[in-house]
């Protein structure tokens, strides 16, 4: 079984792979977008989405990166839902780039690069989605055998102070009845 150590490694490196890809991506647009400015004079819609979509993964890799050294639960749901954002970006991204592909440009490369990195990026996110579950299921598993243990803990100690409850007591009432006695 993965340990919580094991898994936060896990996606602290994927998400910093993640980051990466959104640099790129970002990178990418931006040239995608400069070129297309210089020979047609206009840009398309499908030249500007890969800046979206790597801004969508560096955010969801920034965030994977806090995810990852803090575990806590409000960290893993706002992970999550930053890559089902990504994953959003980078579908759309995908679905805008087919339809410039479509038009004979000496882009066709860029675009081509630009799709790939999309692609990289959604597995990316799914990746790092499925690891924030088994994360937040291993830290559910280890807070649980905490509180367990907290508890077994608390009912010994419960049963000791009952058990010196009961002989003080006990103690208590011989002194008594030797008082008794000796009266």
């Amino acid at each position: 079984m993965c340990t919580s150590r094991k898994i936060a490694w896990s996606l602290l490196v994927l998400s910093v792979l993640e980051s990466g890809l959104g640099v790129s991506s970002i990178a990418l647009g931006a040239l995608g977008t400069r070129r297309a400015r210089a020979t047609r004079g206009q840009v398309h819609p499908g030249d500007c989405s890969p800046v979206w979509s790597g801004l969508c993964f560096l955010i969801c890799g920034l965030c994977g990166m806090l995810c990852a050294m803090k575990k806590s639960g409000l960290t893993m749901i706002s992970f999550s839902a930053c890559c089902i954002c990504g994953l959003i970006c980078g579908i759309l991204n995908i679905q805008f780039l087919r339809v410039l592909e479509r038009r004979p440009e000496e882009t066709h490369i860029l675009q081509l690069a630009a799709i790939v990195l999309a692609s990289l990026g959604i597995a990316g996110c799914a990746l790092a989605t499925w690891l924030t579950c088994r994360l937040a299921s291993v830290e559910e598993q280890r807070m649980y055998l905490e509180r367990e243990h907290s508890l077994n803990h608390s009912h010994e100690m419960t049963e000791k102070v009952h058990l010196e409850n009961i002989s003080n007591l006990t103690q208590g009432q011989q002194n008594i009845s030797n008082k008794n006695m000796r009266n």
